[in-house]
């Protein structure tokens, strides 16, 4: 069974449609959690961060976190959704051990944040608008520690009363594709409003899949939910088996449980939890000890005004200005950083140097060498050992002819290890181009001279020998010959020769 295309699965009684809906909890960048002044510092010791509020003691109130309201609000106006001005607090009841109070301080059937939409584009070029139900505050859960004892499990209460934001969207997703895309262009907006870091394998950010299949234009088909997948690639993954387990099932005859999955990355499967709770389970009722969120319309505007560039405002601004291919644009917007040490490298590019092809090769350079660097040695731009002045340094000893494309990725290693400048290591290692003509001349007539059959094949009508009379010329001057030099004399001396 396999994909006839993005929006249908092909099983062995035809085509399934996919029908995915996300739950994505982003942490709030806060100092301090939606309801207490406990830090939410990652990494610490457990149970060192929680005050009395969050351990759920008798008698403690709960005071709201403005600086929480601030960033669902700028995430609301980040994802061009409505801010509702007034909003309701609900108890959330369920027993869980890491759960003191019993009960999880939620928002329900007045959400801070209304509808929005999220637009997304596949590698194809394939763009698709994504609906979004909510955005709604909560307070985190605290932490069951289960691999500590092979008899008792531990309870770990620093997370407990974190601030997060629940993003609901439409079931409008149809592939894994189309959801992991998501994912990454709603982390990239979050990053870019700095609302969540986004750091998926520290738990600040986690989704929660619904996944259900049908025949094509029939009614929608029981989902099951897979929970608290901590990356792109394993969401991608469990829809993926998701749909190919319900396919199985449906066309075996057998019926789909509404129930709630892991998935198990290390075996590439998801396995059940336990039976789908449903909303009533829950008997959400307002909490009386918070009086209803009321906002004003004229901080709202504050909020937004103060807005950064978001990432598909600053792609447009990227093919526009710099004359970008959209592919290219997308991978230097998807994060904050990326775009920054761009446009910082461009700006220490000498004047009169930045045109359509420096701005290419800048680009090319980041998204090539540096990304597969960093990539290499799980560093980001911000434990970067090369500066974008630095970048632009070499990016200018090629645009100068100093040193071709071959020898600047030689001159990349070196400075990689040094964070050193280009023109420095490319002294210090004797890396300088040769441009000289004479010098190139002689040895293209040496070259020549040493494969004088080959020669007469190139004039008798064999152009695809040129190629190979560029590289021993390259060769023998052990690649620091002009290439664009070697490519004008030897046409020079070869034409003459066929004269």
């Amino acid at each position: 069974m396999t994909m006839e295309n993005q929006y249908f699965y092909e099983g062995t009684t035809g085509p399934w449609e996919v029908v995915i809906g996300l739950e994505v909890h982003a942490q709030i960048m806060s100092q301090s959690k939606l309801f207490s002044a406990s830090s939410v510092a990652f990494g610490a010791e457990p149970n060192t961060q929680v005050s009395f509020v969050d351990a759920g003691m008798p008698g403690m109130l709960p005071v709201i976190n403005a600086v929480c309201v601030e960033q669902a609000v700028k995430t609301g106006l980040g994802i061009q959704a409505e801010i509702n001005l007034v909003s309701v607090f609900d108890r959330k009841n369920y027993f869980y051990a890491d759960l003191p109070t019993g009960y999880q301080i939620s928002q329900f059937t007045y959400p801070i944040v209304g509808k929005g939409h999220l637009d997304i584009e596949l590698e194809e070029g394939t763009a698709r608008r994504i609906g979004i139900t909510r955005l709604h505050l909560e307070q985190d859960a605290g932490k069951s520690i289960h691999d500590q004892h092979p008899e008792k499990s531990y309870i770990d209460l620093n997370r407990a009363g974190v601030a997060l934001m629940e993003i609901v969207s439409e079931p409008d997703l149809r592939s894994a594709e189309e959801a992991a895309a998501y994912v990454r262009k709603l982390r990239a907006i979050l990053r870019c409003l700095g609302t969540c870091d986004g750091n998926m394998d520290q738990g600040s950010m986690r989704v929660d899949v619904n996944v259900s299949v049908r025949k094509p234009g029939g009614e929608l088909g029981t989902r099951a939910e897979i929970k608290n997948v901590n990356s792109i690639k394993y969401l991608a993954q469990a829809v993926q088996y998701e749909v190919e387990r319900q396919v199985e099932i449906l066309e075996g005859g057998g019926e789909i449980l509404q129930e709630t999955r892991l998935f198990d990355a290390a075996k590439g499967i998801t396995r059940p939890m336990r039976s789908k709770e449903h909303a009533h389970d829950y008997r959400y009722f307002p909490d009386p000890d918070l009086p209803p969120l009321v906002i004003e319309a004229a901080w709202v505007e504050k909020i937004r005004s103060a807005m950064p560039e978001l990432p598909d405002a600053k792609k447009a601004r990227f093919m526009q200005a710099y004359d970008l291919p959209s592919y290219d644009a997308a991978l230097l917007v998807a994060e904050t950083e990326t775009a920054t040490y761009f446009e910082e490298t461009l700006r220490a590019l000498p004047a009169g140097t930045v045109d359509k092809g420096a701005v290419k090769m800048v680009a090319n350079w980041i998204v090539g060498e540096l990304f597969a660097a960093l990539n290499r040695e799980d560093k980001t731009l911000a434990t970067c050992p090369i500066a974008p002045i630095h970048l632009a340094g070499l990016m200018t000893q090629i645009l100068t002819g100093v040193i071709s494309g071959k020898i600047a990725k030689e001159v990349f290693a070196y400075m990689w290890e040094t964070g050193r400048d280009a023109g420095s290591l490319i002294e210090e290692h004797g890396l300088k181009q040769v441009s000289d003509d004479g010098a190139i001349e002689a040895i293209i007539a040496d070259v020549l001279t040493e494969h004088e059959e080959m020669v007469r094949d190139y004039l008798n009508g064999k152009d695809k020998l040129f190629g190979f009379f560029v590289g021993q010329v390259m060769k023998a001057m052990a690649g620091k010959a002009n290439p664009d030099l070697v490519n004008k004399l030897l046409k020079q001396k070869l034409g003459k020769l066929g004269e």
